[in-house]
């Protein structure tokens, strides 16, 4: 929290690792305890047993996993995609989008930001015209009249900024151009596509505030504008021009990969990296216990290093207040993986505030996802 003085003390005690994730004592298991996700005070904690080898777990704070993929109704309107978590900052939505847009969309309540999962469209907004593919983030500022045009199927993880805003992270010591150059994001233009799609035909657009649609009829299209300027606009980023932050010799935490910041929630990426070459640095994410952020993945495409019978199009969601970590099978590699780099692109969403599950994610849940640590 901004202007707390925490009160730090350093301290070793018993048997313990003088460097956090690396040189663990023989046959123990790390956990860290962490304030402020991971940039507040931490203790990391080595325990004779996995921090996660429950035998049971009952109540509200258990972790959840929730097949997203089989969410398979498409709907015309980004305004009717099936609700998965939300909380008074942020709401996360699943869309599946089959044909162009009937009417435009705008968002009144906060900026938008639309993760593509599956497939390929057109954009055409204020701003002009930008093509979209899978693993592209779009993030459209509050107010945006938009649409999309499909070229084949489409499935977006929504993720809405409820009153507020995305921006970019501060980098700190590693410079503005680590992780992704701000050159990198790309604007819609007013190119041959966007004028060919003004007309003089009748335009509905849906627009939302307070979570209720108002609509407005123009006897033309809307999205005639002529030229612009200025340093709001909508802007593009895919997953593959994200080159990760590294360290051979540390695992780092995932506050290291973030990606967007919004108010009281942050939205980070995991792309490949190469795994860490120390013999004694950890290899997979360290248990901790995060007592201060829900924590969401939405996993996008790979192989996801670190969890079990995890596919594509689900999303895992482990509420603040208890300790999580890797797999038993990941477990087996902390230090000795299989491969010399990690193969998987995800979203994750850390929340200060505690998500709510909506009744439509309910539909999709793995209800055994809490005993996948026993196998």
């Amino acid at each position: 929290m901004s202007g707390r003085r925490w009160i730090s003390f350093p301290r070793v005690e018993g048997r313990a690792s003088r460097q956090a994730h690396a040189d663990l004592p023989d046959g123990t298991y790390e956990r860290e305890l962490g304030r402020e996700g991971f940039s507040g005070p931490a203790t990391q904690m080595y325990h004779m047993h996995p921090p996660t080898a429950w035998s049971n777990f009952e109540g509200p704070l258990k972790p959840r996993a929730f097949d997203l993929a089989a969410m398979n109704e498409a709907a015309a309107s980004p305004w009717d995609a099936k609700s998965v978590l939300t909380n008074a900052h942020v709401e996360l939505g699943f869309w599946r989008l089959d044909a162009p847009m009937p009417r435009l969309a705008r968002n009144a309540d906060g900026d938008q930001l639309l993760f593509l999962h599956e497939g390929e469209a057109e954009l055409h907004c204020d701003y002009g015209h930008l093509s979209l593919v899978s693993g592209d983030y779009l993030v459209l500022p509050r107010g945006t009249l938009w649409r999309l045009e499909p070229a084949s199927p489409l499935t977006v993880l929504m993720i809405e900024a409820v009153g507020g805003a995305f921006g970019l992270p501060d980098k700190g010591m590693v410079g503005a151009h680590a992780v992704f150059d701000a050159a990198m994001l790309d604007v819609p233009e007013i190119d041959d596509a966007f004028e060919d799609q003004r007309s003089e035909d009748e335009w509905l657009v849906e627009i939302k505030r307070e979570g209720e649609i108002s609509i407005a009829t123009y006897p033309f299209n809307p999205l005639d504008s002529v030229g612009w300027h200025g340093d709001l606009a909508p802007v593009r980023l895919n997953v593959k021009d994200i080159r990760p932050l590294m360290s051979h010799r540390y695992h780092l935490p995932p506050s290291a990969h973030t990606t967007f910041v919004a108010d009281r929630f942050v939205v980070c990426t995991f792309v490949p990296r190469p795994f860490e070459s120390d013999p004694g640095a950890l290899k997979v994410p360290f248990f901790h216990s995060n007592d201060d952020y829900d924590e969401v993945i939405f996993y996008h495409m790979g192989k996801f290093f670190s969890r079990d019978n995890i596919h594509p199009g689900m999303l895992t969601f482990h509420p603040a207040g208890f300790t999580h970590g890797p797999h038993p099978k990941a477990l087996e590699n902390a230090f000795a993986p299989k491969a010399s780099a990690t193969d998987e692109y995800a979203v994750m969403i850390d929340a200060r505030d505690p998500l709510r599950v909506a009744d439509d994610a309910r539909a999709v849940e793995w209800g055994d996802y809490v005993k996948s640590w026993q196998s």
